[in-house]
C-alpha cells in the first residue's frame, strides 16, 4: 500500500492555499499561481465579468468534488 502526499503550496497571486498543479500567470508568464487565479486571468481576458467568473468557478469545485 502506497501513501499518497501532497504539498500544499500558497498562490503568489491571492495567498491562499492550494494542492495540486498550478498555473502559469499570464501577467509575466512565470509566477506559479493557484488553478482558480489561472482561471480567473484567463476569463478576464475574455472579459467575462467577476460575477461570471464566480459561477464559472464554482460550477468547476462541484465537478471536481464529484471525482475526488
Amino acid at each position: 500500500m502506497g501513501c499518497k502526499i501532497e504539498t500544499i503550496k500558497i498562490c503568489q497571486k491571492c495567498g491562499k492555499p492550494y494542492h495540486g498543479v498550478p498555473a502559469t500567470s499570464r501577467a509575466d508568464n512565470t509566477s506559479l499561481i493557484c488553478p482558480d487565479c489561472g482561471t480567473r486571468e484567463a476569463l478576464a481576458e475574455l472579459e467575462i465579468s467577476a460575477e461570471e467568473q464566480d459561477a464559472i468557478i464554482e460550477i468547476i469545485h462541484q465537478h471536481q468534488q464529484r471525482y475526488e
